[in-house]
């Protein structure tokens, strides 16, 4: 069940990209993997899938110790002060960044070894009072602020936007991102990715540039 969900999602966005012209290699899928077994996590790199993310660091932690398969281990989750020097050790992507003061303790705790941490700044792209993120006229701030940083490479934008009625709603909030995206590029030549997208509207997120995708349901069904 597992290896057939991911060959459907991956045909899917094969014909997606095709119909838009589109390389589907510029799209990395990666596991939401909140929750699964290292063993599910296992099988899913078995199937192809080699880039996974986690939400919580004491959960992904005792996974990453338990697999010597080659993965690429994601942050998505919230980052809690106390906890950026493990993430900083572990993960080879950090999609949650908002402020200075995290990256900057990223970027401390960083080892030399394992090059520079890739990271994304999470964007409230619905000002939303409850959620994490900066906001759009924070964006290029905090990208300076980061460019001085050694041991961190910006390298997009992530959002997490709240759920819309309809395909094009959701469309409307992709945009508006990619749009963001392409206006920083002349000032911020290296940012190349997207993270936006998940289970419910990938196709859609594929249509407006995404080029990291978080599929959990849609790769290990519904969580029990």
């Amino acid at each position: 069940m597992l290896s057939d969900n991911i060959s459907f999602i991956k045909k899917e966005i094969k014909k997606a990209c095709l119909d838009i012209c589109r390389d589907p290699n510029e799209i990395t899928l990666m596991g939401a993997s909140k929750s699964q077994t290292i063993e599910t996590i296992e099988k899913a790199f078995e199937s192809g899938i080699s880039h996974f993310g986690e939400n919580y660091l004491q959960e992904a932690e005792a996974k990453i110790e338990a697999t010597s398969k080659n993965i690429v281990w994601h942050f998505v989750g919230s980052i809690q002060t106390r906890k950026t020097k493990k993430i900083a050790q572990l993960f080879d992507w950090v999609h949650t960044v908002e402020s200075e003061k995290i990256a900057e303790r990223l970027n401390e705790a960083r080892p030399k070894s394992k090059g520079k941490l890739n990271v994304c700044l999470q964007v409230n792209i619905d000002n939303e009072e409850t959620k994490s993120g900066i906001h759009l006229d924070e964006i290029e701030d905090l990208l300076m602020d980061l460019n001085r940083l050694e041991n961190i490479q910006a390298r997009g934008l992530m959002i997490i936007p709240k759920p819309r009625e309809s395909p094009g709603e959701i469309e409307r909030v992709f945009s508006n991102l990619r749009s963001k995206m392409d206006s920083l590029k002349s000032k911020f030549p290296e940012l190349d990715t997207l993270s936006m997208g998940m289970t419910s509207d990938y196709l859609v997120a594929v249509r407006e540039g995404a080029t990291i995708l978080r599929i959990g349901t849609g790769f290990f069904g519904a969580r029990k």
